[in-house]
């Protein structure tokens, strides 16, 4: 756009610069022509002036015309500086009107020349000569003495249409020519850095590393070098976590079964069974926390299942249990997920509802391009303002879902961080009948 605006604004100063030679090219001749004709008599006059002036009664600068004051003020210099008096000189510029004295002068021309063609044997059309469009008149009028005025006049041509085709020609080429070398520099610039966003996009932890072609100006491949160095660092962050998690799993899990054979000694039942239920709580807490931790880098490879086999099979543990469990399996939908993963996050959610209803109902159904499980229960609900924070890592709300009736607040955590790194969502809402209903949706 820069490039366009100043291109047009030399446009408009050559064809300003055109117009000013164009009038001084005109009026010169014009004025020397009305100078011989105020000064010389008649009969001394050239043949040029006098088919080019005219003595008139009045000015012949009407008011149609457009005045030029400057090239007025040029006459009477010019007269000045001859010596020569007038009362008063008008310079003004208008079209040729068809029957007036300029227009009868620029038959004659034409004629002339064409009768020379002719005798030379030319048989080439008459033109204006210099292909210009419609000419336009310069009429300067001086007045001599009271009543009697001196006229010239010239011709100004109107700016050639070829002068200006030229010009917008070599303006195209210009701009072509510089935005072609843009197009090619910012080419070079942009495909580096659309497959750096491609790699940043589909960077995955667990995956192999995208290499890269460190290719572009000095800054682009300094970037593409620090961003490998970033994936080599982070994959090599993430294995050190998981060597530490399974360090700690493994620390933590031995004093976790000498504490359980320990409570098995215990005389008192109710005191052992408090014990023994504290234990495997913490258990299950430990597990979260080291599921939730890996979920960034799982181990187990997408499989394409069918998930309503998979769903089934989850319910069909908690039937096993004696809860009331129903699943109403929809259109069979295979998808490519992680086994483990999603059954573990169906199976939280079961958990879940089973805590705070004594029914719970699942269904599996498709849903845009993914598929739906819904696992729904008859209990208090959530106020709508808490639904959001119950996905915060140890979250609980007080009264019946309250950490009375177990676990440790992970729950909901890990099971959206499953269901986000498989590309889903995870949501939850209020029933309008009363109890809650949780959306586990993965892509199909």
């Amino acid at each position: 756009m820069a490039l366009l605006l100043a291109q047009a604004v030399n446009f408009a100063l050559l064809l300003r610069e055109r117009d000013r030679q164009i009038f001084q090219q005109a009026s010169e001749p014009a004025i020397e022509r009305l100078i011989g004709a105020v000064q010389g008599p008649s009969e001394r006059r050239s043949a040029r002036i006098r088919r080019w002036s005219s003595i008139d009664t009045a000015s012949q600068v009407s008011r149609t015309m457009r005045l030029r004051p400057d090239i007025a003020e040029r006459a009477r210099d010019a007269f000045a500086d001859r010596g020569v008096t007038v009362l008063r000189v008008e310079a003004a510029i208008g079209a040729v009107e068809p029957g007036s004295f300029i227009a009868r002068r620029m038959n004659e021309r034409r004629e002339n020349e064409r009768r020379e063609r002719a005798e030379r044997g030319d048989r080439r059309p008459v033109t204006r000569g210099d292909r210009d469009g419609d000419p336009r008149a310069l009429v300067i009028s001086a007045e001599v003495a009271p009543g009697r005025w001196v006229t010239s006049y010239g011709l100004i041509p109107d700016r050639q249409t070829r002068l200006i085709i030229e010009l917008l020609f070599q303006t195209l080429i210009l701009y072509a020519v510089v935005m072609a070398a843009v197009w090619l520099v910012v080419r070079r610039i942009a495909r580096p850095l659309r497959d750096l966003t491609v790699a940043a996009e589909s960077f995955d932890p667990a995956g192999a590393a995208t290499a890269l072609d460190p290719r572009g100006s000095a800054d682009i491949r300094h970037l593409i070098e620090a961003f490998e160095g970033m994936q080599v660092r982070i994959r090599a962050m993430l294995a050190e976590k998981d060597h530490m998690l399974g360090a700690i799993g493994h620390d933590l899990r031995t004093p976790l079964a000498s504490l359980r054979v320990r409570a098995e000694s215990v005389e008192d039942e109710d005191e052992r069974n408090r014990m023994a239920q504290t234990i495997d709580e913490m258990n299950r807490t430990l597990d979260d926390i080291l599921s939730l931790a890996r979920l960034g880098r799982p181990s187990e490879p997408p499989t394409k299942v069918d998930l309503s086999a998979l769903v089934d099979a989850a319910v069909e543990d908690f039937r096993d249990l004696g809860h009331d469990v129903a699943f109403e399996p929809g259109a069979r939908v295979t998808a490519a997920v992680r086994t483990n993963l999603i059954k573990r996050a169906v199976r939280n959610l079961i958990e879940n509802a089973l805590k705070y209803g004594e029914q719970v109902e699942v269904t599996l159904d498709r849903a845009g391009d993914g598929v739906a499980i819904e696992i729904a229960d008859r209990g208090p609900g959530i106020p709508e303002g808490a639904i959001e924070r119950m996905f915060e890592p140890f979250t609980r709300l007080e009264g019946s879902r309250s950490r009375e009736t177990g676990g440790a607040g992970l729950g909901l955590t890990l099971a959206r961080a499953i269901a986000t790194g498989h590309g889903g969502s995870l949501t939850l809402a209020n029933r309008t009948d009363g109890g809650l209903v949780a959306r586990l949706w993965v892509p199909a």
